[in-house]
C-alpha cells in the first residue's frame, strides 16, 4: 500500500515565497515594459551626468555663483542645514513616539488576553494604525502645505503620523512576541492587566523596541532631509536649490553632509544601543 505521508515541497515554504515574489517581480517587469535602455541618457543627458557626478570629486567649499554680502560661507551654511534637518527629526520622532506607544498598547492582544472587549477595541486600533502608515509622509507634508501654509509644525506632524503608525505596528508585534513566563506568573499570583503588562511583558520587549526606535530615527533624519524639496529649510531644500541652479559642486557639499549627518547618528545610536540593550 502506498505511503500518503505528504512530502515537503523539495524547496521549502520559504523557498517557495522566494519563488513566487521573483515570479511576480518578472510580471510586473513585463507588464511595465522595462528596459535597460530606458536609463540611456537623453540627448544632452549625458552632459549632465557627467557634470553631476564629477562633483563628487570636487564638493564646493565656496559658493558657485555671487551671494549677497554677509551670507554665512558655505560651510557654516551646510552645518546648519544639517542642524535644522536634525531638529526636525527629533521633533518628530518625539511625537511620534508618544503615538507609537499610545497605540501600541491598545492593538496588542498581549494587553487584551483574556478580556471581553478586547477583540473590538484590538481591531479598532489596529484600523487607526493601517490609516496612519497608508499615507506616506510626503503626501502628508502636501496636504498640510495646502491647509495651513508653511510652517514648521505641519512638516513635524507630516513625518508624525505615518512613523507613529509603524512604530505603533512594530512596537504591538514585538510586545507581542516577548517570553510571557513572567506575564503568566504574574497573572496567576492575581495581579491586574495593568501590572503584567508593564511588568511582565513590557521590559522584556524593552531592548528590542529602543533597538528599532534609533532605527526609525535614522529614517527620521532622511525624511525631514526631503521635506526641504517642499520649501522647509532643511538639506533638502539646499540641495534643491542649487541642483535648479546647475551648481553641482554645491550639492555634493550638502550631500556629504547629510552623509556624515547619517553616519554620525548610527555611531551614536550604535553606542547606545550597545549600552542599554545588551
Amino acid at each position: 500500500m502506498p505511503s500518503t505521508t505528504s512530502r515537503p515541497f523539495p524547496i521549502g515554504r520559504r523557498g517557495a515565497v522566494l519563488f513566487l515574489l521573483i515570479l511576480a517581480g518578472a510580471a510586473a517587469y513585463m507588464h511595465l515594459g522595462l528596459s535597460p535602455r530606458q536609463l540611456l541618457p537623453q540627448s544632452g543627458g549625458l552632459e549632465v551626468v557627467r557634470k553631476f557626478f564629477a562633483g563628487a570629486f570636487r564638493p564646493a567649499l565656496g559658493y558657485e555663483s555671487e551671494v549677497p554680502v554677509g551670507t554665512s560661507p558655505l560651510p557654516i551654511k551646510a552645518l546648519d542645514a544639517a542642524r535644522r534637518t536634525l531638529v526636525f527629526a527629533a521633533a518628530a520622532m518625539s511625537l511620534s513616539l508618544l503615538l507609537g506607544f499610545a497605540l501600541a498598547i491598545p492593538s496588542s492582544s498581549a494587553w487584551w488576553e483574556g478580556q471581553r472587549w478586547g477583540p473590538l477595541i484590538y481591531g479598532a486600533a489596529r484600523a487607526v494604525i493601517a490609516l496612519m502608515r497608508s499615507v506616506h509622509e510626503l503626501l502628508w507634508a502636501v496636504i498640510f502645505l495646502a491647509a495651513f501654509g508653511l510652517n514648521t509644525l505641519g512638516a513635524v506632524v507630516a513625518i508624525a503620523i505615518p512613523y507613529g503608525g509603524t512604530l505603533a505596528k512594530v512596537f504591538s508585534e514585538m510586545i507581542d512576541e516577548a517570553a510571557r513566563d513572567s506575564a503568566q506568573a504574574m497573572r496567576a499570583t492575581g495581579a491586574s492587566p495593568l501590572q503584567v503588562f508593564f511588568f511582565g511583558l513590557l521590559p522584556r520587549a524593552l531592548p528590542d523596541l529602543f533597538a528599532y526606535a534609533f532605527y526609525r530615527f535614522e529614517c527620521a533624519v532622511r525624511a525631514s532631509a526631503i521635506l526641504g524639496f517642499f520649501g522647509y529649510e532643511t538639506l533638502g531644500y539646499f540641495i534643491r536649490a542649487s541642483f535648479e541652479n546647475l551648481h553641482y559642486r554645491e550639492v555634493w557639499t550638502y550631500l556629504y553632509t547629510l552623509f556624515l549627518l547619517v553616519v554620525l547618528i548610527d555611531l551614536w545610536s550604535g553606542r547606545l544601543r550597545r549600552r542599554f540593550v545588551s
